[in-house]
C-alpha cells in the first residue's frame, strides 16, 4: 500500500484529534467508597460518581465498624451520613456532589474533606434534583471544626 500526501496528512490530523482524550480512563480520580450492601442511595450515589468520570471501588461495611471507620478518619459525628469515600488523602462523607468534590481536589485545602450531613432530599442519590431541599456542604477542617463549603437552594 502506497500512502499519498493526502493520506499522511489525514491520518496525522485523526491521531491530533483523538491523542488529547487518549488518557483520560488512565487519569480519572479514584475513589474508594465505604457503605452498607443494601443501601440503594449510596448505589444511586456511586453511578452518579461513574457517570461524572470517577473510578469507583466499593467495600462492604455497616454498623459499630463503619462508624468507627468514619470517627477514626476525623469526621465528627454530627456530621455522618449513610456512606464514606476515600479520594486524593480527603474523606467524602454522604451525598456530596460531584461539582464539590471536583473543587476541593482543585483547591486542596488542609481539610479532613467534605460532609453532607444526613440524607437530604434531591442530594446526588437522593431523589431528583429539580425537587431538591435545601442544603449545605460542610468542609471539615482537621481540628474537627465545620464550616460551610457551598449551600444548595431548595428547588
Amino acid at each position: 500500500m502506497i500512502l499519498t500526501r493526502r493520506a499522511m496528512i489525514a491520518y496525522a490530523a485523526s491521531f491530533a484529534a483523538v491523542a488529547p482524550t487518549a488518557g483520560l480512563t488512565q487519569d480519572a480520580p479514584s475513589i474508594h467508597v465505604l457503605k452498607d450492601q443494601n443501601c440503594g442511595c449510596c448505589a444511586a450515589w456511586i453511578e452518579i460518581l461513574k457517570e461524572d468520570g470517577f473510578t469507583v471501588t466499593t467495600e462492604r461495611s455497616f454498623g459499630t465498624l463503619l462508624i468507627r471507620h468514619k470517627l477514626e478518619n476525623g469526621i465528627p459525628q454530627s456530621m455522618t451520613s449513610c456512606h464514606t469515600g476515600e479520594i486524593g488523602g480527603y474523606m467524602i462523607e454522604g451525598h456530596v456532589p460531584m461539582a464539590d468534590i471536583h473543587r476541593l481536589l482543585s483547591e486542596r485545602p488542609d481539610a479532613v474533606g467534605l460532609a453532607v450531613p444526613g440524607m437530604p432530599y434531591g442530594s446526588p442519590g437522593m431523589g431528583p434534583e429539580d425537587e431538591r431541599e435545601a442544603y449545605d456542604v460542610f468542609l471539615i477542617r482537621k481540628d474537627g471544626s465545620t464550616e460551610i463549603f457551598s449551600s444548595y437552594e431548595a428547588a
